[in-house]
């Protein structure tokens, strides 16, 4: 049976995987109660995470948050190639909460977004909400929750569950993405899924590598660091991330 395809559908489909490269989702991608529904979500975790935060970190910690944001902020302007003539870079969320803790590392990841897309345009300001969900919260909650399971265990299995966090955190935000441009009528979910998660797929294997190499070198110079960053979270993170 032959089944037509509608010209301006493939159009739409293919402007869509054009511009929705990294992430960073531009305006007028999602649908209006989409983008509200994602604001909610961000803005209701963003307030969990700021009480908590201030509960947790000292006034010598709090430092280390600024140094965590311009390190990924710096690396995220630097892209490297991927098949097909796009580019990847370093999304950092999974660093982030296995340096600094889970909620810590959402204020973290906020920040960068947000500076990215007042600055820099990179990604809309009305879905800033669902970038924020997609690209920090949710890389956080995965690659925190995920590493703390190997509390305590030896090194190499520590920095190879980080790997996989950090693989399987930009697996989960392009989903996510997906998910939410075929809930706007943006995409086609046939079509946006395993095209997203192809290209993710490959820009992940950066990600753990990167989170490999930085964490290596944390927890040969400054092993503290991680320590106190395990202790701002519970074992219910290592459910939270497993169950996403």
């Amino acid at each position: 049976m032959l089944v037509a395809v509608s010209p301006f559908a493939v159009l739409r489909d293919s402007v869509v995987l054009l511009n929705v490269t990294a992430l960073h989702i531009p305006d007028g991608f999602l649908n209006l109660p989409i983008s509200i529904l994602a604001w909610l979500a961000t803005a209701a975790l963003l307030a969990v995470a700021i009480r908590r935060t201030r509960g947790e970190l000292g006034e010598r910690q709090v430092p280390l948050m600024g140094v965590m944001a311009a390190f990924i902020f710096a690396a995220q302007m630097i892209n490297f190639p991927v098949a097909g003539g796009t580019s990847g870079h370093l999304l950092g969320g999974a660093l982030a909460a296995i340096t600094l803790g889970p909620w810590p590392a959402m204020l973290v990841m906020a920040s960068v977004v947000g500076v990215q897309a007042l600055l820099f345009q990179d990604g809309g300001l009305v879905v800033m909400g669902a970038n924020i969900l997609n690209m920090g919260f949710l890389t956080a909650l995965i690659g925190y929750g995920l590493y703390r399971a190997t509390a305590g265990g030896p090194r190499r299995l520590r920095l190879a569950v980080a790997g996989i966090a950090a693989w399987l955190s930009v697996m989960a935000g392009a989903l996510a993405t997906s998910l939410q441009l075929w809930l706007s009528g943006t995409s086609s979910l046939g079509v946006v899924v395993p095209a997203m998660l192809g290209v993710h797929a490959l820009i992940g294997i950066g990600e753990a590598l990167i989170t490999v190499a930085a964490l290596a070198f944390i927890l040969r110079t400054r092993p503290d660091l991680v320590e106190a960053g395990r202790a701002r979270g519970g074992r219910g993170w290592v459910a939270a991330g497993l169950a996403v």
